[in-house]
């Protein structure tokens, strides 16, 4: 009567049977188990413990873990068994949640492959070079071991195959801060950017998740013939909001502005009475308008530009020419200058009247040469 009752107590198990046991040896190459309810032991091979490679069974597994198995095979002296497979079936129903979710979810990189990384999600998961980072990487030598977050990209649970995305979740990450900061940002605020890319028209500074244009013309005060003169991709900037517009994601910036303008302290660069150098910019019929900084200009009239009468100004000047001027008088506020050219030709011919010749020269008179000449007349 016992005996019958053990017999009915102890299950012959079939293939495809799920199990629990218990890890009571770890060899090299396999995992010996005790399985409940089972007259012989079971033994799990290296290969049906992970969905991913594994050199040494001690790496997957230890003495005295409580598994949950699955029969695939029944031979007369042990269960073969496969932890493998039931951590997939459990798996998959997981990954097609967040698959449908599009959840965000963190794995450890286990292994680095060609074109990619290996992650195990109870499957073998896949997250090809391309969608890695969405910057270009040249090794991924580093990632091995690091824990990342991804989302599942395609899932094709008959093919086994599974395909993961940190890119995805970096690229999420930044439309979300980006439209942050399309929202807060306002025209007129000044905020620090670094500049990430350098164009002909100008450049293109970061300001926290955003891009924002800086067009060439709002680069510096003075002309600038290319962005690259004055800036380089890395440098900080302190940057003013032109314009925002939301719709299209684009916003003007201006390093200008930020800047002390041309005008700022004239008085003290260009005081009254002082001389300068200057370039003519412009002629029009009324005087001449000559540049003695970047981007300031003063009004050289056409009674301040030579002591002899002049049509117009054409007559003795020409644009881009380069001239000594005098500041007759300065209007910061106004920002205009008034500039003579006239009165440092007085100066000079004022300096060279006074000038003595040396005593040795002062008995030299013209007489002198005529009475010479008219000797060898005789």
């Amino acid at each position: 009567m016992t005996e019958d009752m053990n017999q009915v107590e102890v299950n012959n198990y079939e293939v495809g049977d799920k199990v629990n046991a218990k890890v009571t040896k770890v060899e090299e190459k396999q995992v010996i188990v005790d399985v409940e309810n089972s007259k012989t032991d079971g033994i799990i091979p290296i290969s049906e413990l992970s969905s991913l490679h594994v050199e040494k069974a001690t790496d997957a597994i230890s003495e005295g873990d409580e598994l949950e198995l699955e029969v695939i095979k029944v031979e007369e002296e042990a269960l073969i068994l496969s932890k493998r497979k039931v951590d997939a079936l459990k798996a998959w129903d997981d990954l097609e949640k967040k698959f449908e979710t599009q959840e965000v979810f963190e794995a450890e990189i286990k292994d680095v492959v060609k074109g990619g990384l290996v992650v195990d999600l109870g499957v073998r998961g896949f997250v090809p070079a391309s969608l890695v980072e969405d910057y270009f990487v040249e090794d991924f030598a580093d990632y091995k071991g690091k824990t990342l977050t991804f989302k599942i990209v395609e899932l094709d649970k008959e093919k086994n195959r599974l395909i993961l995305s940190h890119r995805a979740v970096v690229q999420d990450e930044k439309e979300k801060k980006k439209g942050e900061v399309l929202d807060s940002i306002q025209a007129g605020q000044v905020i620090e950017g670094t500049v990430q890319r350098i164009t002909d028209f100008g450049a293109f500074v970061d300001i926290g998740g955003v891009d924002g244009l800086v067009h060439i013309s709002q680069l510096s005060h003075e002309h600038v013939e290319k962005a690259s003169d004055v800036v380089k991709e890395g440098d900080k900037l302190k940057v003013k909001v032109l314009s925002v517009d939301r719709d299209n994601e684009r916003i003007s910036l201006s390093v200008k502005e930020t800047l002390p303008g041309p005008w700022s302290n004239i008085a003290e660069r260009a005081p009254k009475g002082s001389e300068q150098d200057g370039i003519v910019k412009r002629l029009v019929s009324f005087g001449a308008f000559v540049e003695i900084f970047p981007g300031v200009e003063g009004l050289v009239h056409i009674s301040q530009i030579s002591h002899k009468h002049i049509g117009t100004p054409h007559e003795v000047l020409q644009e881009g020419e380069a001239v000594k001027v005098k500041v007759l008088d300065v209007n910061e506020q106004e920002q205009r200058l008034s500039l003579s050219i006239k009165e440092l030709q007085e100066q000079q011919a004022n300096e060279q009247s006074n000038y003595e010749l040396p005593e040795e020269s002062n008995g030299f008179q013209l007489g002198d040469m005529i009475g010479e000449q008219l000797k060898k007349f005789k």
